[in-house]
């Protein structure tokens, strides 16, 4: 078979990893739930919405399609894998009913969604018995979504344009903010008053701003300059999203 030649595990580990028998269908079981495990553990223990179990089915249910599709090849000649397909499609359709919007009018779970995606892709591909490439894949995931949020926000720290959610005590207030905002050289973009907080008794925003001085450009962080924010008498909270 093709991988047998391509794939260095499964050259290694002899043909019979390449082929489609009852221990490479093991073996491809097992490593898919360990390697989507360990995806999982690491997006459960940041409290996101698909954790462990969501991770290991999704990319359980791409290996075995993949490979029943494998074995229906072999046994009707045919080549096209609609089972892998549909499985990818209903990845597909969890991935997006994972997002959601918070009540700070942010959509939530983008890198979760994504998540579930490549790792139904990373099902696919063990169970089409490339080992390496899922072995390869994977740490990529993991390096993605355990080491790049911080160089992310370092990136984030040094743009010039950052969005807060703005609690006034008083809608009498924003006028009075976005003023003191422009004296500290900072321009608003976009003001969207969040319908969440309608029956609080505070005033709610979303607001996108833009950096214009070049002094708080150079010397001044998003954090510093939301603390400087914060200690106006009217501002209830305010915080970066």
């Amino acid at each position: 078979m093709m991988n047998a030649i391509t794939d260095p595990i499964a050259r290694a580990l002899g043909p019979w990893a390449a082929e489609l028998n009852g221990w490479s269908v093991l073996l491809r079981i097992l490593c898919c739930a360990l390697l989507s495990a360990v995806i999982g553990t690491e997006r459960a223990s940041k409290r996101h919405t698909a954790g462990l179990r969501t991770f290991m089915l999704v990319s359980l249910a791409g290996a075995l399609a993949m490979m029943a599709d494998l074995w229906l090849q072999k046994q009707t000649g045919a080549g096209i894998f609609l089972l892998s397909a549909a499985t990818l499609v209903c990845a597909t359709l969890i991935a997006t009913n994972s997002l959601f919007i918070s009540s700070r009018n942010q959509i939530k779970g983008i890198t979760t969604s994504a998540g579930l995606m490549v790792s139904c892709m990373l099902g696919v591909t063990l169970g089409a018995g490339y080992y390496t490439l899922t072995l390869a894949a994977t740490a990529a995931m993991l390096f993605c979504l355990s080491m790049l949020p911080a160089l992310e926000g370092t990136l984030k720290d040094r743009s010039n344009h950052f969005e807060i959610h703005l609690e006034l005590t008083s809608s009498h207030h924003l006028r009075e903010f976005v003023a003191t905002g422009r004296e500290l050289g900072l321009k608003i973009d976009d003001i969207e008053t969040n319908p969440a907080y309608i029956n609080s008794g505070l005033s709610v925003y979303s607001i996108a701003i833009s950096i214009t001085r070049q002094e708080l450009k150079k010397f001044k962080t998003h954090r510093e300059i939301i603390e400087a924010l914060s200690t106006l008498e009217y501002v209830s909270h305010i915080e970066e999203i």
